[in-house]
Formats: structure tokens, C-alpha cells, sequence
């Protein structure tokens, strides 16, 4: 039963014996250290020549195939193959990760090299654009990328005497590259006549823009500039693989075997043929050369490492030597000494002493190798061949015994019996042969019970029976030496077995997972004095169990180094090592074996730090030894926040649905109402799925978060503040260290943190992208600087933000089981931990990856689900709570204690200047000293603690905490039932906030006359809610069931309530108590309602399709209303309280008489005539409107109309609120729409007096109360609404040239000449007109102008060399592009000169003089052009073309900011804009830029020009925006016009947040096409002025419209 835990021993890798040599290249240096860097399958090793010792950096997860040295030489950068391959760069003196870069690339990163400086890394990606990318690695930002070339590329160097210049090479192509902004710039080397274009390996630069550059053909290559100016023929016979240049000149190695070095000016110096040396022999290839002083490092295509002293050259000393290519698969060790024999494919066979890590033999056969066995007295060596035969050789001088072929198939396993009398071969045409040694291996039987190839082999010690496994996975018996199978299990049962290899059979069923019958183990071993069990499988994977492992899914330990699968894994014979071998990677490593007792003493040593964690996965074992989950968090584990329609959706919904509806369009709608709400309170806090989520601010609010509402309540007051910028549910929330800035994550496809101000209430920043469905946690570093932040994704990613620029900066997958916090560092800013379910682990940052390590529990506990984590006093010690009510303390990874602290989870915990205080679900609230070491005090949350004057009632005694914080002399406690207390450190409780507990709540009703209401949930309350100033709750009352209804009888007396089980009751409506109650119905009770007037009758709707009508004086039920055929949603009375109006769910809208229930049929036109008491209905004529143009993916769930009958206030699914003029007529009314509820809106009610709106959010538990804004009352405040779904066609027309613009197609001259419409006929294909002559049939002589030739020159001029074309120079261009763009001409230099655009080039006009000068940099048309006005840029300019599909090619639309008077270009922009860049514009302080692209979107993006770096980026509306620009005083704040539209952009972080210009109420407004825009000159009063079409100018104080000015037809498209 041990199996269940992983084995307490451990392996660490010692040596490895091997090097890349095979499809790689530069991949071997000397560090500063004088020690040398190389890789080998997943490992990077840095090996010690004086020492004779490795140490590995085991970052990468697959094959590693590029590495490259920073110019400090102690850093290295690898790159690795996979799927989804990443780059690390780390230390090669302490084998640690400094910076991880990952993606970008897919497929591989084939090649690395870092500038002169080593700030920058550049590399190149095997994709099949071979993508290069430029990157800032510290920051693990990428700063650029371009597609490379259309084939491989094998090496890429930076220009180190040109900044931002580069170089790749690869095959049939030479590329120089320059980078400007974030714009990387190809030009292809021009071959020309000097040379054959032809593949080139390798480059080197050197000074005067020289290059030099290896070919296939052995030739180097001189470049300059990107012209070949001449080539060194001949300087290898072969390819040249290699190049390395110092500071004496260069080397080059080749296919040829030879190493030559060069000068500086390359001249040869000395040239060395390695085949030649005493090591050389014949077909050696050189694949990497370093030249470091006197010393050459060379590597070869057969894994050696040379090392050569230039002075004895024919002497190289072999460093390392490994298998070449070919599977390595033959793995045996000595019965007596430390010796490890391999044989691989190569055809060699080779002996390694473990004791000194060197290769002590090799001998080469005539066949590849596939297995190895040696005889029990180390004598004789058996090697089994893929041609099946197998050889004998004498291990003492590897001469041959014997060779025998009995075989056609491969031989897969062999191994000697323990007497040593016979060996017994398995081949891969399923049967066994047994030879006896003695006799000269002659044969003595064959096994034949096998119906697939063999697999492994074991004798019985007693060497009477072998069992053997087949590719079938059947494990089979024979007796010995004839071979007879055994079938009787009985015979086996007690024999013990010499040795366990095989990897099926009882014994090592554990190894397998539970589910899965594929064989991807290759080879286990058991060590019996140990009992553990090693294993090797086809993910490079090392496994440790315990042996024997008899229950599938047993636990382990798992090493990873080996890239692809791992073929065999031995222990050596004495148990002190394991040696595993690699198939494709034909690598051995060499592990050590710690037992436990060993590992005792070397725990102060910390674990490996690996990508992938060393210790075990969580194996899927039973899990009967976990400790049954806590049933609160068992439920908020099965909590998913997936939505079918989240609200990104919307817009495109929008489109899709537009299309259907342009048609049904016809009626002039009515305008939005002039009506506005405002929200004002919010009834709930959400506690049962969140932790630590209520927190102070430095003046003493309380700030928390409900539904999609961050709140701040103001206790003194009693009044909240609300930050409204979410739009669905918030699942946490962090306060900042320093300031009172907070940070909510939301749910969402693509959700976002919003980072917000307390005090203004706007938003600082806005962070999204790289989480998926919601984020569920949230922390500030102590310096408030970054946040962490844990996704709900699948991985449950981590990402770490410098919030204020939105960038991210490292990213990391967390668990696949639920992190229910993120904590960061208060110390280290670059640490944090993450706990969660049976996870608890502590990461730090590398460049753009994050480093974990699991918390290392030993002895101590078991691993436990952590719901909470704080770090203590020191940068070491962190303190985590457990879900069985333990507080666990750590000390850097290390559990070193716990502490029993609550009875159930402890779900809370805060960490105070002298101690802790911890919350749980037994509702206590426990203070600790500072090292929980004694319990100071505790506070039970109690009914009878609570403070006289307390606000609202406590539903039960001791609620489960879910959030603790202090502050202000007070202990702060959010609640799984929603309430927020506040408990003095004296021990009195006060009530802050409350709202329903977890279920939804659907039923609400307003008072008749009283400013309260009441609700009742599926929590099986029933609570009467005060909405006057005091805001509590006056009553609250538990029922046997859920309720989804209740209402108020006309005289406000009583109250009736729905319940879920098909009952009702009514009750007094002061004091809850039952008046009476009926059960006529087995489903939910979805509506109820008292007769108006004198209520004497009580309509109760039910699921079952029924309406029953009741006599209240009488208690009878008096009629049944029949007829529906789905449930009922809503109903309504008429005022004589004679009719029914009936809503149901399959959307029909009927009608029923009074008290009888007869059914009535009214005609539609006659509905609006009847007068209704209330109006609740979704349906019919009257509320046509209601319904969204998504109408099918969303439904109306509620509606209320205000008592005067002008407003019709409406909730839907979505989670919006709506106001509607009533009637709503015509399809798609236009509305105010507002957000605050995240999922459904279950219930709206206006208050009897209709100044306030009370609205029920279904699954957010949240009662939210609005108040009524009458017309004409407007604060100056953000208008919270937006207008409606589509825009109808008669808002005004389109003056004929705006349409034509608007309707122009850019197409791209880089892609070819024929897609632009020709007109005419080119004039040397034109029709001659026929002249008066030809028409007579006048036949006339040719005349020429030209003076006719003297004849003898005629054909004489052969031999003369032409004249060379001249080079064509721009003088002087006529033309300006005005007919489409506009704000494109400008004054430099006050007035001297003007600067515009034709064409692709920028013009500077001087006006005294009338000359020009050009920019001609651009590959394609200018669209539009700005002159920054900052006195720090003077005279920069930017320009943006069109370009094609947004690849960032060459040709992809870019934006160039260059200098007008020097031409010099400063950067360039490549756009993800497709087509083109419509408007450019720079910001207040010249340092940002905007710029809105013409692709369907129009996106709009900002950048930080002089880096190149794209700060955000949005879709700017669905129809042409013809201009934006910055507030001429800002850099955060600008505004869009177009398309019938006028845009307020703001600058939160890396978003752009938006607001929609409003047409205030002014007379006839109308939403027209905006041309231009300019900015007014109050800055008090935000004012712009857009020019639009119909003759006149707007003024925009903010977002309303103010007024309107006539001005000049027929429009204007310019504004100064």
C-alpha cells in the first residue's frame, strides 16, 4: 500500500555523456570562467576541463537546437523544438534561469544571437515564415518581428559595428536587416556577377559594413553593404558550418574536417585538418569552431568536442565524445565493476567507466547494435544485432568469441542466465533462442509462445524459468534451457526472479496509469535493496516508484533531461547510480542515486529549479488517503463562469443580426426616454465564491465588490460610490499598498482588471488579454507598482503586470486545479506564491517567464488544499491556511510546521505589524502573535455581540468568514451569506451591509405607498428592505422552500409569497407571521398578484401553465385560468380588476376574464385602450421595442412601467437595465442602457412614487436601487447610457464626395500593377488615326526627324562598351493628394516652408525659393501626415501609406516618423491595421502617437514612436472615421469623428475606453457624418468642435452636444 506514496529517495543527474552535434551549428564556447558551454538533448551543460566536472541548466522541456553566448560570456540563451518552444536565458556560473521569452515562435528557434551590448537577443523561429524577432530579454518583451524568409534560415549575427543592423543567412539567400522602431527592414544581398547564388551556412560581420559569409560550396562570401564585392574560392573543399570571429579574426570549420583561421582582414593564418591529427579519421565533419586565445574548441557532426592548442596542433585532446546519429538502444552494465557498455545504431560499441566519466573502450562492428547483455563473471560481452544476428566479444580487449546468425529479424533483448551457463536471445520475429556459453554458444532450445516481437527478458534466480513480454504487452513463462512454455500459474507463484525488467506483470502495475492501455514505457528496472523501481518512457521521462508497485496510478518522482523517448534505463551493478540512454538523442546520462537517508543531509540544498516540476505530478492514484473536500469549497470548485454570450459578443451578434433585420426597419422610432437613472444603492456583497475581497481605504471607506459593481461605502454616511467600468461579474479585488487605488478581475472571454481610483472614481488602467473566462485572483507588490494575476482558464495562468504601462511582463501556467490566491513578495518584488486545491508553490519572475517550485512537505503534513496565503516578517516565511482548518508555516519552500487554527477551512487571513488574524468557516475570528505560536483573542460573530445600534439583522449565529481585513481601530468581516460586519476590538458587531445568500433571487415587490420592498430568494428568506436614507434590512423571515414572487395587497397590509414547491402563503406584512397558506400546485409559483383597488382577489401563476384566481376574504379559490401552453412568466390586472393580461414563456400574450378565468381574445389595437393597473408584461404591441436585435440569443425578463405611463424600464438576460419611452412601438426602440447587474436581471420594480427603480440581480444575489432622474435634471457627470442597436437610415444624408471617399478601395502597388483600374489605352497600343492621305490610299515615304545615320556606323557598334545608366534623381514633383485625405498640408518653420504629400512621397516646399525635397522611404501611397508640435520634436513628421494584409512584412501598412528638414527616418511603425493608415496624430507631449487604420474595424492603436512600441490598441467604430486627434493639452484623452459618429477616447493603461457622443436635447439634433474636429480653448469646459456635413459646426462641451453653428456649404473637411 506504499504505492500511494511517491518513494522518499531521489535521483540527480551527474553526467552526460554526449554533445549536439547532428543538424546544429555554433553551439560550443568557452564562458568567462574558462569553462565550455554546450547542449545535449534537453540539457544544457556547462563543463569544467580543469576540474573534469558538469553542471546542467534543465530549463527546456524538449530538445534543445541553438544556444548562443552573451558578450559578457556568463550568460547563455538556448532555444528549444515543440509545439509551443520557448528561449531561456541563463546564468552558466549558477545554472539558474535569469529570463524566459516564449509565445512568439511555434515549431523551434533555430537560431540566437545577442547585440553587441547584450541587451538585446535576436531569434529566429522554424515556422514556415522562419520568423525573426528582436527582443529586450530582461524584460522578456519582444521589441520586433518580421517575417525571415520564405525558406530556413542557419544563422543570424548582429551587425557590432552598426547599431540596429543585422544579418541571417540561409538557403539561397543573404538578408541585411535594419531595425527602426518596431519595424524590422529586409534587403536581399545582391549576388550579382561576382558570385553563384547559392546556399550560405554561416556569417560573421566586421567593420566598414563588411560581412563575411560561408557557402555551401566551401567558398566564403564578402559582402559590402548588401553587395558581394568579391569571394576566397576554395577556402574549404566542403560546406563551411562554422564561423566564429575574436578579437585576433576569425575561424571557419567546414564539412571538410578542417579548421582554418583568418586574419582580420581575412587573410589565412593556419589552417589544421582535424582528419589528419592522431584522433581524426575518415567522413569527420566540423558543425561549430571557437577560437579563444591560443585555444580552438571544436565540435563535430559524431558528438566530440575537441579541444586544440594552436602551438601543438596535431595533438587536439578529446573533451567528450557521445554516439552519432542513429537510435541508441543498447544499454548494459558490468555484473562487478562501475562499467556501463552502449551500442547504438552508429555500429559502435562503447564502454564508459562511471567512477571517471570518460569513454574507456569503443570497437566498431559490422552491424548497427540494438541490445547489449554481460556474462556474471564480466567476461563475455553479447551484442545483439538489427540484422539478427548477434556477436560475443571478450571484454577485455573486445575480441570476438563467436557470431551467429540464426535470425532475418532484429534481436531486441539478450541477456545470460544467473549461473552464467546459458544466454537466452529474444528477437523481434517472436521467439526466444537459448545458447548454452560453454559450448561454445551452441543452441539448446527456443521459446514459441509469443505472437508478437520480444520486448524484455528476466531469468529466475535459480535460472529454471525465463519470462518474457511481447509488443502485445502478454507476459509469458518458459522452463529452462528447452523452452517449454509454462501454463500452469501455480509452478511460478513462488519463484523469485534475478533481476526485474519487464514491464508488465503484477509486480510493477502501478507503473501504468489507471485509464490507459498504450505501451509507452520502453524499459523499467527494479533495485530490490532499494525498493524503487526505475522507469523510461517515450516523453523523455524518468520515473522513481516503489517496488513493488502493484496499484495502477501508482505516485512517483519524475526527472526530465531527455528529449525525445528514453530507450533503456539500467541501475549500475552496486545500486549507486542510474544510466538511462536516449533513443534520438543518442545521449547517456548518468544519475545519482540518494537515498533517504542521504537526502536528510542534503536538504539545505534546494530543489533543481525546472520548468517542469522534478518532484512528482499528481499521480491519479485513489485518492482514499485526501481528506474528503469541505462541502463550501467542493461547491465553489464546481462553479463554472463560462456563459453562452458573453458581452464581447455583443457587437458582432450585432452585426450578424443587423443583417437579418435591415428590412423590418421601416417606422421613424421613437427617441430614447429624457429620463435617466442613476444607481444609488446596492444591497450585497459577494462572499460565498470569493476571498479577501473587503478592504479600508486610508480615510476609513470600505471598498468591495458585488455583481459587476465595485463599491465604496462610506460607513459615517451610509451611502456608496460605485465604480461601474465592468461589465460582467467581479471575482476579486486588491487593494494598492500605498494609495487608494484598487484592482478588480472580471469574468469574461477575454476578461479584464480594471485598476481604478477610489477617490475620482475613474479608471487608471484596464489590463486584458492574456486570461480566459475570468480572473479569480489579484495582488499588488509592496512598492504598488506590478500585479498578479490567476486566470480560470485551464492552466490557471499567472501573469505578472507593470499595471500602470498595462504591460505585461512574465506569464506562467499555474495549476490544473483551481488557485484560489495569489500573493506577492512584500519583500522581493520579483517572488510570489500562488495556493490553491492540493497546490501550494512559490514562484519567481525570469524575463517573460515565472520559475515554480511546489511547496516541499517532507514529513510534516500532507498535501492539503490551501484557500489562503500571507507572508510573514521575513522575504523567507509565508503562512498558508488549510481546508482542514490548519495554518501551515513555511520557510522558503520548506513546510516547517502547523498550527490547528479553526474547525473547518480557514478561508481568511491577514497579516498585521505584530502578529495575524485569521477567519473561518466555524464563524471566529482568531488574533496571533507573530508567530502562531498562541491564540491572542477570538470573536465569535454572534447575534447577541451585535451593537445596539446595528443596522439590520444577522441571519445566523457564526456565518462562515470569507474576508478579513483591518484597519481604523476595527476588525472588518465579509460573510459567506453576504453581509459585511464590522467588529471593534471591545467585541461589539456591527452590521454594515447585507444582501441574500447564495441561490437566486427572482421575487420583488414595491410597497403601495411606503418607500420599501420586499424580496424573497431561493436562499428561503423573505426580507422587507427599507429604501429610504437609512438603507437596511427591517425584516427578514426563513421559509420551509425558495420563493420566486411576492407582492403587496393594495392597502400594504399583507403580503404574498410564491413558493418554489407550488405553495404560497400570505403574511402580515409588518411581522412576517403567516396569515394563510395554500399547496394547489406541484411547480414554482412564478407570479402573484392582488386585484387592484380593494385587493379582493389574488391571481398566482404557476409553472404548471395555470393561473388560479382566489377570493382573499374567503380563502376559496374561486376560477382557473386554462388555455396556456408553456408556464406563465408575468400577469397583470386591468383597473376594474375584471381582466388578466398573461404573458407565457412560449412568448404569448393572452387574456382572462376575471373572477371565472375565461379565456378572451382582444384585439391588439384594443390592448392599449384597456387601462392596466400595473404593467409587468414583455409582450405585445405596446413593448414591440423592448426587444433587442438579438432577440434570440437574449430574452426580456421583467419590465416595469412608471405610474404617469411614460417609462418603461426593462431587465434582460445580459444583464442590462433599459429604459424605453412608452409605448415602444416599431421594432428596435432606442433606449438607455445600463450595466451593474453581471448575469440575468431576474426583477424591476419602480417605487410607488416613481422616484426610484429597484431591480433584482438573479445570480448575483444583488438588490440594486437606481433613482429616477427626471428630464431636464442633468448633473455634469459621465453619462452612463449608450443609445440603441441600430442606427436607422434617416439621420441625415451623405454629401456626394464624403460618399465617394468613403467608398474608396486602396489596393497596394507592392502586390502587382494590374488590380488598380486602368482607363484608356496606353499610347503605343492606341488605334492610329488614319490621316487624309492613307484614307485616299496616298502611300508617302517614312520621314524621320532624327539626321540619318552614316551608314558604316550602323553596325559597327558592337564592341564598344554602352554607356552606364545614370541614376535618376527627383527634382520636382507637381500634384497633391486632397481628393481623399485631409488636415495634410502644414507650415514648418514659422511659415518658411510647407509640407505635404503626393503620391509615396513626402514634399517640403520652400515657399521663397520654390524648391522641394523629398522623403522617399515610403514603399507605397501616403494617406495622411501630422507635424508633431512639441517644442522638444521640432519639425518630426509623421506619415502612414497603405500596404497590404497586417503580416509585418515589408509590405504591411506602416506609419514613418522622420525628420522634415534632414530626411532622416526615426522610426517605423509596422501597423496591424490591414489596407492601410488613415489618420495620424501625436499627442499633447509629442512623445505618443495615434493612428486608425482603414480595415473593418478602423482599428485605432497608440504608440510610444520613438521605441516602436504599441501601447493599445482597439476597434475604433464599424464605419469610416475620417480624423482623430489628441486633446492638444493631453496625452491621455482624444477624439474620433466619421461615419456618423463622434468618439471620446480615454488612455486607461494599455486600453482605449470609449464614449459615444450624445445629442443633448437640442432641437432636431441628428447624428451626422463628422469631417473634422478641433479642439475649443476653455480647458475648464471640454469643448471640440466637428466640422460635419450639413453646412454647420458643433460644439461639444464634453460629450453633449451644446449648439450649432451655420457655416459655409457645401461642407468642410478642414478645422483650424
Amino acid at each position: 500500500m506504499a504505492a500511494r506514496s511517491a518513494p522518499s529517495c531521489h535521483l540527480r543527474l551527474e553526467w552526460v555523456y554526449g554533445y549536439r552535434g547532428h543538424q546544429c551549428r555554433n553551439n560550443l564556447y568557452y564562458t568567462a570562467a574558462k569553462e565550455i558551454v554546450y547542449f545535449v538533448a534537453g540539457v544544457g551543460v556547462v563543463y569544467s576541463p580543469r576540474e573534469h566536472r558538469q553542471k546542467f541548466y534543465r530549463g527546456h522541456s524538449d530538445d534543445i537546437i541553438s544556444l548562443a553566448l552573451h558578450p559578457e560570456r556568463v550568460l547563455v540563451a538556448t532555444g528549444q523544438v515543440g509545439k509551443e518552444p520557448y528561449i531561456c536565458v541563463w546564468d552558466s556560473y549558477t545554472v539558474q534561469t535569469i529570463s524566459i521569452l516564449k509565445d512568439v515562435h511555434t515549431h523551434g528557434i533555430a537560431c540566437l544571437a545577442f547585440d553587441l551590448d547584450g541587451q538585446r537577443l535576436v531569434s529566429v523561429g522554424l515556422d514556415s515564415k522562419n520568423a525573426v524577432c528582436v527582443w529586450d530579454w530582461k524584460r522578456g518583451k519582444m521589441l520586433s518581428m518580421a517575417p525571415g524568409h520564405t525558406d530556413r534560415i542557419f544563422d543570424i549575427s548582429w551587425d557590432l559595428y552598426q547599431p540596429n543592423k543585422l544579418v541571417s543567412c540561409g538557403v539561397k539567400h543573404i538578408k541585411f536587416w535594419s531595425l527602426c522602431g518596431n519595424a524590422l527592414t529586409p534587403k536581399r544581398g545582391v549576388f550579382g556577377k561576382t558570385g553563384d547564388l547559392q546556399t550560405i551556412l554561416c556569417l560573421a560581420c566586421a567593420r566598414d559594413e563588411l560581412t563575411y559569409s560561408g557557402a555551401l560550396n566551401g567558398d566564403i562570401y564578402v559582402w559590402k553593404g548588401i553587395n558581394l564585392i568579391r569571394t576566397i574560392q576554395g577556402a574549404h573543399t566542403a560546406g563551411i558550418f562554422s564561423m566564429n570571429a575574436c578579437e585576433e579574426g576569425f575561424a571557419t570549420g567546414g564539412r571538410d574536417g578542417c579548421i582554418r583561421l583568418w586574419d582580420l582582414t581575412f587573410k589565412p593564418i593556419t589552417v589544421i585538418d582535424l582528419r589528419e591529427t592522431d584522433q581524426g579519421y575518415k567522413g569527420l565533419s566540423v558543425r561549430s569552431v571557437c577560437w579563444r586565445g591560443d585555444h580552438i574548441l571544436v565540435g563535430t557532426q559524431d558528438s566530440e568536442i575537441f579541444e586544440i592548442v594552436v602551438h601543438e596542433r596535431n595533438k587536439p585532446f578529446l573533451i567528450m565524445q557521445g554516439h552519432c546519429e542513429g537510435e541508441l538502444w543498447a544499454l548494459a552494465i558490468h555484473p562487478t565493476k562501475p562499467l556501463a557498455v552502449t551500442g547504438s545504431d552508429d555500429r559502435s560499441v562503447r564502454i564508459w567507466s562511471l567512477v571517471d566519466h570518460a569513454l574507456i573502450a569503443r570497437c566498431n562492428m559490422e552491424e548497427p547494435i540494438r541490445c547489449a547483455a554481460v556474462n556474471v563473471d564480466g567476461i563475455h560481452l553479447a551484442l545483439g544485432m538489427k540484422d539478427g544476428s548477434f556477436t560475443v566479444l571478450r571484454v577485455r580487449d573486445m575480441t570476438e568469441v563467436v557470431h551467429i546468425k540464426d535470425r532475418k529479424e532484429a534481436i531486441h533483448e539478450l541477456k545470460y542466465s544467473p549461473d552464467g551457463t546459458y544466454l537466452a536471445v529474444g528477437c523481434n520475429d517472436s521467439s526466444v533462442d537459448i545458447y548454452g556459453v560453454a559450448q561454445r554458444y551452441k543452441k539448446f532450445g527456443e521459446c514459441v509462445g509469443s505472437l508478437s516481437f520480444i520486448t524484455h527478458l528476466d531469468w529466475s534466480s535459480d535460472s529454471r524459468y525465463l519470462q518474457t513480454n511481447d509488443g502485445n504487452g502478454k507476459r509469458l513463462f518458459y522452463r529452462m534451457p528447452g523452452g517449454k512454455e509454462v501454463t500452469n500459474k501455480d509452478e511460478i507463484k513462488g519463484v523469485h526472479w534475478a533481476s526485474w525488467t519487464c514491464v508488465s506483470g503484477l509486480e510493477v502495475n502501478g507503473i501504468w496509469p489507471k485509464y490507459s492501455d498504450i505501451n509507452d514505457i520502453n524499459s523499467v528496472d527494479g533495485n530490490y535493496i532499494g525498493q524503487v523501481l526505475v522507469t523510461a518512457d517515450d516523453y523523455g521521462i524518468i520515473k522513481l516508484f516503489r517496488y513493488p508497485c502493484l496499484r495502477k496510478g501508482a505516485k512517483f518522482k519524475k526527472y526530465i533531461g531527455h528529449s525525445a523517448h528514453v530507450t533503456n534505463v539500467r541501475w549500475s551493478h552496486d545500486y549507486q547510480w542510474v544510466i538511462s540512454i536516449g533513443g534520438a538523442d543518442h545521449s547517456v546520462f548518468q544519475w545519482k542515486f540518494i537515498t533517504e537517508r542521504k537526502l536528510k543531509d542534503t536538504l539545505h540544498i534546494a530543489p533543481q529549479e525546472s520548468l517542469a516540476d522534478s518532484n512528482s505530478d499528481e499521480s491519479d492514484s485513489d485518492l482514499s488517503d485526501v481528506p474528503e473536500l469541505d462541502s463550501e469549497i467542493e461547491q465553489e470548485t464546481q462553479l463554472t463562469y463560462r456563459r453562452q454570450v458573453y458581452k464581447e459578443d455583443l457587437p458582432q451578434l450585432k452585426e450578424q443580426c443587423k443583417e437579418k433585420q435591415k428590412s423590418g426597419i421601416s417606422k421613424r422610432r421613437e427617441w430614447a426616454p429624457g429620463n435617466s437613472i442613476r444607481l444609488h444603492f446596492v444591497h450585497g456583497y459577494r462572499g460565498y465564491d470569493c476571498r479577501s475581497n473587503l478592504f479600508y481605504t486610508q480615510i476609513g471607506e470600505i471598498v468591495y465588490h458585488v455583481a459587476a459593481v465595485g463599491v465604496i461605502y462610506n460607513r459615517q454616511q451610509n451611502t456608496q460610490r460605485f465604480y461601474l467600468g465592468h461589465d460582467d461579474d467581479i471575482l476579486c479585488l486588491a487593494l494598492h499598498p500605498l494609495k487608494d487605488y484598487v484592482a478588480t478581475g472580471q469574468v469574461g472571454r477575454d476578461p479584464s482588471i480594471h485598476i481604478w481610483d477610489t477617490e475620482t472614481i475613474k479608471p487608471l488602467s484596464i489590463l486584458k488579454g492574456y486570461h480566459q473566462y475570468g480572473v479569480c485572483a489579484v495582488d499588488f507588490s509592496a512598492d504598488g507598482k506590478r500585479l498578479a494575476s490567476v486566470g480560470i482558464d485551464d492552466g490557471h495562468t499567472i501573469v505578472l503586470w507593470d499595471w500602470k504601462k498595462g504591460e505585461k511582463l512574465s506569464i506562467a501556467r499555474g495549476s490544473k486545479d483551481k488557485i484560489f490566491v495569489v500573493k506577492m513578495n512584500p519583500y522581493v518584488p520579483d517572488k510570489l506564491i500562488t495556493a490553491g486545491i492540493k497546490h501550494m508553490k512559490f514562484w519567481r519572475r525570469a524575463g517573460g517567464g515565472l520559475i515554480g517550485r511546489k511547496g516541499y512537505i517532507g514529513t510534516l503534513g500532507k498535501n492539503d488544499t490551501m484557500m489562503c496565503a500571507v507572508y510573514g516578517w521575513t522575504e523567507e516565511m509565508a503562512f498558508s491556511g488549510t481546508s482542514t482548518g490548519d495554518v501551515c508555516i513555511w520557510r522558503d519552500v520548506f513546510l516547517v510546521k502547523t498550527v490547528k487554527a479553526h474547525d473547518g477551512p480557514v478561508f481568511s487571513m491577514h497579516a498585521l505589524e505584530k502578529g495575524f488574524v485569521t477567519g473561518g468557516k466555524d464563524g471566529v475570528v482568531a488574533l496571533w502573535d507573530d508567530s502562531f505560536e498562541r491564540c491572542l483573542k477570538t470573536y465569535a460573530i454572534k447575534r447577541a455581540a451585535l451593537a445596539p445600534g446595528s443596522k439590520g439583522l444577522l441571519l445566523e449565529d457564526n456565518p462562515s468568514i470569507r474576508a478579513i481585513s483591518l484597519g481604523h481601530g476595527h476588525i472588518l468581516v465579509g460573510t459567506k451569506n453576504g453581509e459585511i460586519l464590522e467588529v471593534d476590538k471591545s467585541g461589539p458587531v456591527t452590521l454594515l451591509v447585507q444582501g441574500h445568500m447564495e441561490g437566486e433571487v427572482w421575487g420583488l415587490a414595491t410597497h403601495p405607498y411606503l418607500p420599501i420592498c420586499a424580496t424573497v430568494s431561493d436562499d428561503k428568506t423573505l426580507r422587507i428592505w427599507d429604501l429610504s436614507p437609512s438603507h437596511c434590512m427591517l425584516a427578514v423571515r426563513k421559509l420551509k422552500k425558495g420563493g420566486r414572487c411576492c407582492c403587496f395587497s393594495p392597502d400594504g397590509k399583507a403580503l404574498a409569497v410564491g413558493l418554489n414547491d407550488g405553495s404560497f402563503l400570505m403574511a402580515n406584512a409588518d411581522t412576517l407571521e403567516d396569515l394563510v397558506s395554500f399547496h394547489h400546485r406541484k411547480d414554482i409559483i412564478s407570479d402573484i398578484r392582488f386585484s387592484p383597488g380593494s385587493g379582493k382577489y389574488l391571481a398566482v401563476a404557476s409553472h404548471d401553465s395555470f393561473i388560479d384566481i382566489y377570493n382573499v376574504m374567503s380563502s376559496k379559490r374561486v376560477g382557473i385560468c386554462k388555455g396556456a401552453t408553456s408556464y406563465i412568466t408575468h400577469i397583470d390586472w386591468d383597473i376594474r380588476g375584471k381582466l388578466l393580461q398573461v404573458n407565457t414563456g412560449a412568448k404569448e400574450q393572452l387574456f382572462f376574464e376575471a373572477p371565472r378565468g375565461k379565456k378572451q381574445t382582444i384585439p391588439s389595437v384594443e390592448v392599449e385602450k384597456i387601462g392596466w393597473a400595473s404593467w409587468t408584461s414583455v409582450l405585445g404591441l405596446c413593448c414591440e421595442g423592448i426587444w433587442p436585435v438579438i432577440g434570440e440569443v437574449t430574452d426580456v425578463t421583467a419590465s416595469c412601467l412608471t405610474s404617469d405611463k411614460m417609462i418603461l424600464a426593462t431587465g434582460d438576460d445580459l444583464g442590462f437595465v433599459k429604459l424605453f419611452r412608452y409605448p415602444a412601438k416599431g421594432k428596435f426602440g432606442k433606449f438607455k442602457r445600463y450595466v451593474a447587474h453581471s448575469t440575468h436581471v431576474t426583477n424591476v420594480r419602480w417605487t410607488y412614487d416613481d422616484s426610484m427603480l429597484v431591480t433584482l440581480g438573479g445570480a448575483d444575489m444583488s438588490l440594486m436601487v437606481w433613482t429616477n432622474e427626471m428630464e431636464g435634471y442633468r448633473e455634469k457627470r459621465p453619462c452612463d447610457s449608450e443609445e440603441s442597436d441600430i442606427d436607422s437610415e434617416e439621420d441625415g444624408g451623405y454629401d456626394s464626395d464624403v460618399t465617394r471617399e468613403n467608398e474608396i478601395s486602396y489596393t497596394i502597388r507592392a502586390l502587382s500593377t494590374n488590380i488598380r483600374p486602368m482607363f484608356g489605352i496606353k499610347p503605343h497600343l492606341q488605334q492610329k488615326e488614319p490621316s487624309v492621305d492613307e484614307r485616299q490610299g496616298v502611300v508617302r515615304p517614312p520621314v524621320s526627324r532624327a539626321p540619318p545615320q552614316p551608314e558604316k556606323l550602323q553596325t559597327n557598334n558592337v564592341g564598344k562598351k554602352k554607356r552606364p545608366i545614370e541614376d535618376l534623381v527627383l527634382e520636382l514633383v507637381f500634384g497633391y493628394r486632397g481628393r481623399d485625405c485631409r488636415n495634410n498640408v502644414h507650415y514648418l518653420n514659422d511659415g518658411d516652408d510647407i509640407i505635404y504629400h503626393a503620391a509615396s512621397v513626402g514634399i517640403l516646399h520652400n515657399v521663397a525659393t520654390g524648391t522641394q525635397s523629398f522623403y522617399q522611404e515610403h514603399n507605397d501611397d501616403i494617406l495622411c501626415l501630422t507635424v508633431n508640435q512639441h517644442p522638444r520634436f521640432i519639425n518630426i513628421v509623421a506619415t502612414g501609406q497603405v500596404g497590404d494584409s497586417a503580416d509585418m512584412s515589408a509590405t504591411a501598412p506602416s506609419i514613418h516618423i522622420w525628420d522634415a528638414m534632414n530626411k532622416q527616418t526615426l522610426s517605423i511603425l509596422r501597423c496591424y491595421h490591414s489596407k492601410g493608415v488613415c489618420s495620424v496624430s501625436f499627442s499633447a507631449t509629442g512623445k505618443l502617437l495615434l493612428s486608425v487604420g482603414l480595415d473593418p474595424e478602423h482599428t485605432i492603436t497608440i504608440w510610444r514612436w520613438q521605441e516602436g512600441a504599441k501601447i493599445a490598441s482597439r476597434a475604433g467604430h464599424n464605419q469610416r472615421i475620417f480624423v482623430a486627434e489628441f486633446r492638444p493639452d493631453s496625452d491621455s484623452q482624444f477624439v474620433s469623428v466619421g461615419v456618423k459618429h463622434v468618439k471620446f477616447w480615454t488612455l486607461a493603461g494599455r486600453a482605449l475606453l470609449s464614449k459615444k457622443g450624445l445629442l443633448s436635447t437640442l432641437e432636431d439634433a441628428r447624428m451626422q457624418t463628422m469631417l473634422a474636429v478641433a479642439f475649443g480653448a476653455v480647458p475648464s469646459v471640454e469643448m471640440s468642435v466637428c466640422g460635419k456635413i450639413t453646412y454647420c459646426v458643433e460644439l461639444w462641451p464634453e460629450l453633449t452636444m451644446g449648439l450649432c453653428l451655420p457655416c459655409t456649404p457645401p461642407c468642410e473637411t478642414d478645422l483650424l
